[in-house]
């Protein structure tokens, strides 16, 4: 086997955690995969010979392909409105293919995907690599240009802010009930349901993209949350119960074009979190055809 061949077969064994990586560190399917291309022009144009781990090696260029994507959108002044959903990963209830599964395992939850967001460059990357890939901060540090202490810090302040997202109850039957019960109540215009299913607390985000500035919104509050939901039900929609990000969400068509995906977080009974996409063009992206088969 030729070094171009072991770097090739190297590389396809280990593209499914690349684009993990990747998804992670930018919350962008289109353009986790645009780094993952990056990183196997930049592994084809370097001596592989010596690599003893091929998987670390190309990890650390992944994970250095996204710093710069991360470091140029602030550049740039791309930072993520609040009201930003990252791309999401759906699947079937009853997810039974093993391609589904291993996709499904490889998201995750909303709520974290959106803190990791506010996060510095360099805190997200140290986050991501050492407390969700495993590498060591001696790793770490020459990609942030810091020492491994350093390194160690900046996953430490992560990981404060990301004890704040909520994790969803881990029984997924009850989130579904949760869920339906939920839409059953915006369905029939019940208001005092609604703010009974919903913590005060709650937080809702809508991103209808640059195509429906007007669907983008944050609200706070259950009575205001409760007051969404019944503005945006659409009587002539179909809710298709779906598996979105790990949890229980629903996928809204009408005329089997999508309008809307919703991630809803259940914690305790009570709904925490709810992250509607509504960007047609993102919409379209999305591959939705696990949900027939």
């Amino acid at each position: 086997m030729t070094e171009s061949d072991r770097l090739a077969e190297g590389f396809e064994q280990n593209r499914t955690r690349l684009r993990a990586v990747a998804y992670r560190m930018l919350g962008s399917f289109a353009e986790a995969d645009d780094a993952v291309q990056e990183a196997w022009l930049r592994a084809t144009r370097s001596d592989a010979g010596a690599v003893d781990n091929l998987g670390a090696w190309l990890t650390t260029i992944v994970a250095r392909v996204c710093l710069n994507v991360l470091r140029s959108r602030r550049t740039r002044g791309e930072e993520p409105l609040d009201a930003h959903v990252p791309d999401l990963v759906i699947g079937r209830i009853d997810a039974a293919d093993p391609e589904e599964e291993a996709l499904m395992a490889d998201s995750v939850g909303l709520a974290l995907l959106v803190v990791l967001e506010t996060l510095t460059p360099a805190e997200r990357l140290a986050f991501v690599l050492h407390d969700m890939f495993d590498l060591p901060f001696d790793e770490i540090a020459p990609m942030v240009g810091r020492s491994p202490a350093t390194a160690r810090q900046l996953a430490s302040r992560a990981r404060r802010r990301v004890r704040g997202a909520e994790a969803p109850d881990p029984d997924l039957g009850r989130q579904r009930q949760v869920v339906d019960a939920f839409y059953a109540a915006a369905r029939c215009g019940d208001f005092d349901a609604l703010v009974e299913l919903l913590h005060p607390d709650v937080v809702m985000r809508a991103d209808g993209g640059t195509a429906r500035p007007e669907a983008s919104v944050v609200v706070h509050g259950a009575a205001d949350v409760a007051r969404q939901a019944l503005r945006f039900h659409q009587p002539a929609a179909v809710a298709r119960p779906a598996l979105v990000n790990g949890a229980a969400g629903i996928v809204f068509t009408v005329d089997g074009r999508p309008i809307a995906v919703v991630a809803v977080t259940v914690s305790d009974d009570r709904i925490v979190g709810i992250d509607a996409l509504a960007d047609p063009d993102r919409l379209l992206a999305l591959d939705l055809s696990v949900l027939d088969r």
